[in-house]
């Protein structure tokens, strides 16, 4: 049973940062690519960052130059540094791996940005 933990949400005011970590049950070094996404009220879930195995980096053009998603394979972690967040970004943040065909995901973590 494959499962993931997200942590680090919150409430933050704009120009704020957070970081984000989500945490594998299972050894995440031969996962090729494991992502956050991110779904906000009314909205789809949408990609925010995928990183994989070999630790090359994707992002959405709205996080572009804000969003860091980084790994560390020893600790099974996967995280997402958040710096100058916006109103927009707020939104239930979920982490995701494929594993042999099967999606999984966390239970996702709040992600409030407010004055």
């Amino acid at each position: 049973q494959v499962q993931l933990v997200e942590s680090g949400g919150g409430l933050v005011q704009p120009g704020g940062s957070l970081r984000l970590s989500c945490a594998a049950s299972l050894s995440i070094f031969t996962i090729n690519i494991m992502g956050w996404y991110r779904q906000a009220p009314g909205k789809q879930r949408e990609l925010v960052a995928t990183i994989t195995a070999g630790s090359s980096t994707n992002y959405a053009d709205s996080v572009k130059g804000r969003f860091t998603i980084s790994r560390d394979n020893a600790k099974n972690t996967v995280y997402l540094q958040m710096n100058s967040l916006k109103p927009e970004d707020t939104a239930v943040y979920y982490c995701n791996l494929i594993l042999k065909g099967s999606n999984y995901w966390g239970q996702g973590t709040q992600v409030t940005i407010s004055s």
